[in-house]
């Protein structure tokens, strides 16, 4: 259910006709896809085209001795069987560093491994054949000999001396080091009336894509031309990585990404085989396809989360607090992920943790260290579940010290809705939020001191329930401050190029793509508004580097207030250039005209003048009837980066209500609200999808997932029989409420909404299950919260 927006808030109308900005119209796309009628990587198919899978290590560390492939190669339809060093003479290695990123370090990667594999699943061996099937057959007569060297699995004992050393030319296992302070830690805790402190553990998981990754590599020898079919969420980075790794001209590289099943960061990444198959497509000079097949995919796909952060909040006894302190060790695979880096994840846990709260004092140290396990990165949230989670339970656990309620305790100490722009304790710069205002709104929706009432009386019966807040800011259109300033070739602008055609629709290509989450419908909205002209007639083409503007694509929640703003941007102009040419062929002021519903209308009487399939017909197809000189311009191009701050931040807050079993120490879901402020909603209805799809995998994070390793490094749940992932059966009620508090810092006013529901549902499922064992005494901080480690905390299993 959707909760009614008690007071609408005031935002001002971009046209003089709003229709679509801000509806919840539903996606033009959508039946197309549940129809299955859509085109996925897997769905085409070139002439010549070839299969490749690749023999992944089976193990975390191993020096390869030999490859025996005759038998391989001897197998029917058998086309090539190719190592690292082959691959290597066309890919040249990488380094994934960030100059930002003070001390950071990495080692040389390869497309496949060459002499060593450093983590179960890495690719060594590809094996390319007439058929997919034939391939894998292959495989299974490739003989690999390889000898066992220590792996590195534990992040606590990463940095001991006795620890082997993954790289030994980088001297220690430590990918990056931060620490900041702000002077007064020290004073803070020492007057402080109250301390609490906890030790939190996140586990490693990974995203699950619907569709895995996948990929078409076609040289063509003929015009020196690589064009690459991907399932990708930035085509253009893709485009320049290939061109530098393979020593071509970025014009010589086509990227297309059409229809794309799902991405939530695992497909922003440039991958090892990303890399192969392009090299094994100009050995063989034929197209190349790889898919990855969901068992590869545990271990293949980037992994993210794991943390461990012993964190600590000092407060006054008024209930103010004064500081914050954590330490957070986290840790990655056995190289940084290209080219967005592994350091990211716990750099914004630093920057993220208390961001809500108006403290002067923070102490954060952060080591990020390399292991023998599957490469983490970016995954949807990039830190904020981690710095939200720990911020909310050392908050409840102060509130609990205190003996204040925990909404009272949030409510004194988030920063005043009329104090921005702001800079919080770790130096973000906050440009407008509304902590104040979210927090009396879902106080409202979920009727709370009914809901204090109710689980009182069910406590009294036995009935163990807890609620549970998470306060949060959510980082979103990002300038050049995430990548470009570290020297990653990532754009932090995005484009649009908007024409009117001759019959009066619109076409609008656009930088930003589409991975399901709705983009290419509000582009479509918005475009049609700033034009004038009806939905149905607005056609938006994404994800194909040789037709739509330069830009960044979809991650850090970019698509709606960077795209978006491009999109508005360019309809904009088109419609005033439109004027000018309705100007000239009905010889009036172009102050006094406007375009409304597909025609040009006086504005003092509202009377429809010119249609514009008129206005078209006349521009492209008789421009001899206009004055010499004049030429319409029906087609143009803008670009938007956001330059006011280094990111727009959100803000909202959630609640979760669940019911513990102390018996089994299972937990059951009952309800769970947000409040969400993502600036101007621009789609209602996808909005709260976003939302709500987010919410479910951030309770993935809390209650199900993790990826499980034993001691030498081996996954023990890679398949979907072992590893839980979030069932509709399982999800509570989810109720969800917006404030509209546009950024300044572009004319749509919109900020990102994709991500917040991911990052603050593990805080707010945690402290509700800590406040259903409130009573009894105990408390967990490591996710996801199994009934195992809910049991173990009740003393009830060793």
């Amino acid at each position: 259910m959707n909760a009614p927006e008690r007071h609408p808030p005031k935002i001002h109308a971009i046209t003089d006709d709003p229709r679509y900005i801000g509806a919840s119209v539903a996606r033009a796309g959508a039946r197309r896809l549940v129809e299955g009628r859509g085109t996925y990587v897997d769905d085409i198919k070139l002439p010549r085209m070839a299969h490749v899978v690749y023999w992944r290590s089976p193990v975390a560390h191993c020096r390869i001795v030999s490859i025996v492939r005759e038998d391989a190669r001897a197998m029917p339809g058998v086309i090539a069987v190719v190592d690292g060093a082959e691959v290597a003479t066309l890919c040249k290695p990488w380094v994934a560093t960030l100059g930002h990123l003070t001390g950071m370090k990495s080692a040389p990667q390869y497309a496949l491994a060459v002499e060593r594999a450093c983590w179960q699943g890495e690719p060594v061996v590809a094996i390319v054949a007439e058929t997919r099937a034939q391939a894998e057959d292959a495989l299974q007569h490739l003989q690999v000999e390889w000898e066992d060297l220590p792996a590195v699995t534990e992040m606590e004992t990463a940095l001991d001396a006795a620890t082997p050393l993954i790289h030994p030319e980088l001297g220690d296992n430590l990918c990056f080091t931060r620490s900041l302070d702000t002077g007064g830690v020290d004073a803070a805790f020492a007057a402080a009336d109250v301390v609490a402190e906890a030790t939190f553990h996140f586990g490693r998981h990974t995203g699950v894509t619907l569709e895995p990754r996948c990929q078409i590599a076609d040289w063509n020898p003929g015009d020196q031309r690589l064009t690459v079919y991907h399932s990708q969420q930035a085509p253009h980075m893709m485009q320049d990585l290939y061109a530098r790794q393979f020593g071509l001209a970025e014009s010589a590289v086509r990227v297309i990404c059409k229809d794309v099943g799902g991405s939530f960061g695992i497909k922003v990444h440039a991958y090892p085989d990303d890399f192969a198959t392009v090299a094994l497509s100009m050995l063989l000079r034929r197209p190349v396809k790889f898919v990855a097949d969901r068992l590869e995919s545990f271990t293949s796909d980037i992994h993210a989360r794991e943390h461990r952060i012993k964190g600590r909040i000092a407060a006054s006894k008024e209930g103010d607090i004064l500081a914050f302190e954590i330490d957070d060790l986290t840790g990655i695979g056995p190289y940084s992920m290209f080219p967005r880096t592994s350091a990211i994840e716990g750099n914004q846990v630093v920057n993220l943790t208390g961001g809500p709260y108006r403290h002067q004092q923070y102490r954060a140290k952060l080591d990020v260290v390399f292991l023998n396990k599957t490469p983490t990165c970016q995954y949807r949230g990039v830190g904020h579940p981690i710095a939200c989670a720990v911020t909310e339970g050392l908050v409840d656990l102060a509130a609990n010290k205190l003996g204040l309620d925990p909404l009272a305790f949030r409510k004194r100490n988030v920063i005043r809705d009329d104090a921005y722009p702001a800079v919080g304790a770790s130096g973000i710069k906050l440009e407008v939020l509304s902590h104040e205002e979210c927090l009396r709104k879902i106080e409202v929706l979920m009727d709370y001191p009914a809901l204090r009432a109710e689980q009182a009386a069910l406590r009294a019966r036995g009935i163990h329930r807890g609620i549970g807040f998470a306060t949060l800011i959510e980082l979103t259109n990002p300038g050049a401050a995430f990548y470009g300033v570290g020297g990653a070739r990532i754009a932090a602008q995005d484009g649009a190029t908007i024409r009117l055609e001759p019959t009066g629709a619109v076409t609008v290509l656009v930088s930003v793509g589409e991975q399901g989450q709705g983009a290419e419908g509000i582009f479509a909205q918005i475009a049609a508004d700033a034009v004038g002209v009806d939905i149905a007639k607005v056609r938006i083409v994404t994800g194909d580097t040789d037709v739509t503007p330069y830009g960044g694509g979809t991650w850090a929640s970019r698509g709606a207030g960077v795209g978006g703003e491009a999109v508005l941007q360019a309809g904009l102009a088109l419609r005033q250039n439109i004027l000018k040419v309705a100007a000239v062929i009905l010889s009036r002021a172009a102050e006094g005209l406007s375009v409304r519903r597909d025609e040009v209308i006086d504005v003092a009487s509202g009377a429809a003048l010119l249609p514009l399939g008129e206005l078209g017909r006349v521009a492209y197809f008789r421009p001899d009837t206009l004055p010499p000189g004049f030429t319409p311009e029906l087609m143009l191009t803008r670009h938007y980066a956001q330059r006011d701050y280094p990111f727009i931040f959100t803000n909202g807050v959630q609640a979760s209500y669940v019911e513990v079993d102390l018996d089994t120490g299972f937990v059951k879901l009952l309800k769970h609200w947000a409040v969400e402020d993502c600036g101007r909603v621009i789609n209602p209805m996808l909005v709260d999808e976003q939302i709500r799809g987010a919410i479910v995998q951030g309770i993935g994070g809390a209650l199900y997932e993790e990826c499980l390793y034993d001691g030498s490094g081996q996954l023990l749940n890679g398949s979907m029989a072992d590893y839980l992932v979030p069932m509709s059966g399982e999800m509570p009620d989810i109720v969800v409420a917006h404030v509209q508090t546009p950024t300044a810092s572009s004319r749509l006013g919109a900020k990102g909404a994709g991500e917040a529901g991911t990052a603050g549902a593990p805080g707010a499922v945690m402290n509700a299950i800590n406040d259903a064992l409130l009573p009894q005494g105990v408390a967990v901080f490591s996710q996801p919260f199994t009934p195992e480690k809910i049991l173990r905390a009740l003393g009830r299993v060793a």
